[in-house]
């Protein structure tokens, strides 16, 4: 399959996540304009409201801290990412690689703390600006042999959005 616009890769991105949120019965509002603030999409279960930021990505991989990189190392850089974030923010991480357009693309669910984790333990524990779905570390790279891998416990499913509402729900 032909690659899409990194727009359209967005665009579609937030209509699964708003799909797979209303698909299990959640309301959702997404937001509309340019820039907007830290969340596309809010969605709301009885008295508790997600904010969702939603990545999508084509490639395998969600570039998340490369632009807090300058001038300072993996895990500073992940660490001002971090804080850059609100606690009670959740991502949806949305993987379109590998998939035809008429199937339903990968959906991750995850805390920007757990993100952070994740990237740390990257490339062998060096750190990555990019959390990757799948990767192995060729043998040049930093993090040789090792594999970087999203846990399984963060693909969307009931058991994972209900605990995303108890745990980040406001």
């Amino acid at each position: 399959m032909k690659s899409i616009s990194s727009w359209h890769v967005g665009v579609a991105a937030e209509a699964y996540a708003a799909a797979v949120f209303a698909r299990y019965g959640y309301d959702v509002s997404v937001q509309y304009g340019a820039n907007q603030p830290e969340y596309d999409l809010i969605s709301v279960c009885g008295d508790k409201m997600l904010k969702i930021s939603v990545k999508g990505s084509q490639d395998g991989g969600w570039g998340l801290t490369q632009n807090y990189k300058k001038g300072c190392n993996y895990h500073e850089a992940i660490d001002k990412w971090l804080s850059a974030h609100h606690k009670k923010t959740v991502f949806c991480l949305v993987q379109f690689q590998n998939t035809k357009p008429d199937e339903m693309p990968r959906i991750y669910l995850a805390s920007p703390d757990e993100i952070a984790a994740m990237l740390k333990l990257s490339a062998g524990g060096r750190g990555e600006t990019v959390l990757r779905e799948n990767h192995t570390w060729g043998y040049r790279a930093a993090g040789r042999g090792t594999t970087d891998k999203i846990p399984d416990e963060w693909k969307s499913s009931a058991k994972r959005l209900e605990y995303m509402f108890n745990t980040y729900g406001q």
